[in-house]
């Protein structure tokens, strides 16, 4: 009795994966993001070590908690860093997490500078109370009023008022109206440097005023015996930046803290950071971040690598800016536009009726803006970004303006957009892959996986003769399926082919050669039991298909569980393992089984020297010779 397979009709599946591979093709030549010529809508989409560009890895430090980073935490911080990438204006980047602390960020294609996007990790709005100067001049520079206001500045209120055209405009709208404006900080320069005589309303405090944790005293402690306990001395009693011109003696006793790095600098008091003028921007700006997280305490910092600020606690944090985005304004002068939670707009307020009115005089004379208003620094990480002069006092959604570019502008609205992360970062490597290196990677990549299918291909022919045929029409629609499915997913969802990737597709040969194997040897085993060549197909389909189904779906599995647990190009090549195989079991399924079907109606089939079963067949039972007649002769 033959199995209902023996009935089947075969050309239902060819139909079946004639249809997918036109619906494929059509996505491939003509769904979205699809353009330029043929030849362009036929490139998959190739990741960085094939095309060149730029690869980062950003190790976690700690959370702003002083834990260690969750994955929560981490998974935070790789949506925000990646969309400060986005915001750069780069195409096809992608940042994943890798382990439990380091974030990769791949960007094929282009060698760019990407240290900038995980070195910003907290965004702080603090109050500026003084200025000095930030060189580390071992003399005082001249003194100074104020500093010069920058000649591009062009300060509007919340997109209501209309800036001059004057060099240093001011804000129409009036403070009482609950619009103000803010006025883009002033130019800081050596030569633009505060007076030594501190501000009586604002008392600097003392080395010892701030709480500090356990382990930031010791590393003080430390520092202290670097420095020796006369510096140490000096500068604690400093309640303002040294006047080293009235006193030559303190230039010595404070020399050493010039040679401090910039992890030393980082546990010394505020007071000392901002009075010593030996410690410089230089020292600052390379801070490890987060140097100056703690929002309940005053920090220094430093705008333009120049001028030194000793900034108030931090009253609006990262976390209440709702958004930020470039816009241009009725004169069409590029902004920058804020927008604020509702918790988030209190606070704002507040903070800058504080500075519109200098609350208790608590901004000295060094660091008020051109109109005589405090400025609130938009600090991000250990640097400012901005210092706008506040010209109201803002109840609504603010502006920050000034001579902007699109590109400054818009750099500046992603860092305030982006600028609360959870956790802080190191840069541990920048690796650029030139173009040609990725080239010959591709040239690579592609040669072996032409010498495995050709080995493959050889092999089945010699081995299978006719069914050879068979193995390598398969292995070439298998190709084909794969190839339309990675230029698709490629678009879909942003899926790039690396070396990895094809080292997943030549395992998967293998894959498809095991399914081979299992098939035709099941074929031989029913023809050596006696069934004749075409009833033996079907059976041996029957029998071949749960052990194929069985070791594609081990290998489908394997791909899974490496693709979640791994990370970077590992998942590369898990995904294109488990593509392949899955893809392997289409044409199984609608290509191998029903073209042996056809063939088994062949006479060439049958034929043993063509088909490759010449050895399976039992061999030939030769037939008794005859006994040859006898004759007994007498003697």
């Amino acid at each position: 009795m033959a199995p209902p397979q023996g009935q089947m009709r075969p050309g239902r599946q060819l139909a079946v994966l004639g249809l997918i591979f036109v619906v494929l093709y059509l996505l491939v030549f003509f769904a979205g993001g699809a353009s330029g010529g043929w030849k362009d809508r036929l490139e998959p989409k190739l990741g960085l070590d094939l095309v060149g560009g730029t690869r980062l890895t950003l190790e976690a430090t700690n959370s702003i908690g002083g834990q260690a980073p969750t994955a929560e935490n981490l998974e935070e911080a790789r949506q925000i860093i990646e969309s400060r990438v986005n915001a750069f204006g780069v195409a096809e980047a992608e940042v994943v997490t890798e382990g439990n602390r380091n974030i990769v960020i791949s960007l094929p294609g282009e060698n760019r500078d990407l240290t900038e996007v995980g070195s910003a990790a907290e965004l702080r709005f603090r109050k500026v109370l003084k200025a000095a100067d930030g060189s580390g001049a071992a003399t005082a520079p001249p003194p100074a009023a104020t500093p010069a206001p920058s000649g591009s500045a062009t300060p509007a209120p919340s997109g209501s008022a209309k800036p001059s055209g004057s060099a240093a405009p001011k804000a129409t709208a009036s403070p009482s109206g609950g619009q103000g404006g803010m006025a883009p900080a002033p130019s800081a320069s050596a030569s633009a440097a505060p007076s030594a005589t501190p501000s009586a309303a604002t008392p600097t405090p003392s080395a010892s005023a701030e709480p500090v944790p356990q382990s930031v005293e010791e590393q003080r402690k430390a520092v202290e015996q670097k420095v020796g306990a006369a510096a140490w001395a000096a500068a604690s009693g400093l309640q303002a930046p040294a006047d080293l011109a009235a006193d030559p003696s303190l230039a010595e006793k404070l020399k050493p803290f010039a040679a401090l790095d910039p992890r030393e600098v980082a546990v010394l008091p505020a007071a000392v950071q901002f009075n010593v003028p030996q410690i410089s921007c230089a020292q600052l700006d390379k801070r490890p971040p987060a140097s100056i997280s703690a929002a309940d305490q005053q920090a220094v910092a430093c705008e333009d690598g120049a001028a030194k600020y000793l900034l108030d606690q931090a009253k609006v944090l990262g976390t209440d800016v709702e958004g930020a985005s470039a816009v241009l304004d009725q004169t069409s002068q590029w902004v920058v536009s804020l927008d604020f939670t509702g918790a988030g707009q209190d606070k704002w307020t507040n903070l800058t009726r504080e500075a519109f009115n200098n609350t208790g005089q608590a901004c000295d004379a060094t660091a008020l803006g051109q109109d005589g208003k405090c400025r609130v620094a938009v600090v991000l990480d250990n640097e400012i970004v901005s210092s706008p002069e506040i010209q109201g006092v803002l109840t609504g959604n603010s502006q920050i303006t000034g001579n902007f570019t699109q590109k400054d502008a818009s750099a500046l609205a992603g860092q305030l957009r982006y600028g609360a992360l959870p956790v802080t970062f190191e840069a541990q490597e920048q690796q650029n892959v030139t173009a040609t290196l990725g080239a010959s990677h591709l040239r690579a990549g592609l040669l072996a996986a032409g010498i495995g299918m050709a080995l493959v291909i050889i092999y089945s022919f010699f081995y299978y003769r006719l069914l050879g045929s068979v193995i390598f029409l398969s292995l070439i629609l298998s190709a084909l399926l794969v190839f339309g499915a990675l230029v698709v997913l490629g678009r879909q969802i942003g899926f790039t082919l690396t070396l990895a990737g094809i080292a997943g597709m030549i395992v998967s040969l293998g894959v498809a050669a095991d399914s081979f194997v299992i098939y035709f040897e099941r074929l031989k085993d029913e023809i050596r039991e006696g069934r004749s060549p075409r009833s033996a197909v079907p059976r041996a389909w029957i029998r071949a298909r749960r052990t194929i189904i069985s070791a594609n779906a081990i290998t489908l599995m394997s791909a899974v569980v490496l693709y979640v647990v791994s990370v970077g190009t590992v998942k590369g090549f898990a995904f294109a393992l488990g593509l392949a195989t899955v893809l392997d079991l289409v044409v199984v399924f609608l290509f191998r089984h029903p073209i042996m079907t056809m063939f088994a109606r062949t006479s060439a089939f049958l034929s043993p020297r063509v088909s490759g079963l010449g050895r399976a067949l039992p061999p030939r039972t030769a037939e008794p010779a005859k006994p040859r007649n006898q004759r007994v002769k007498e003697a």
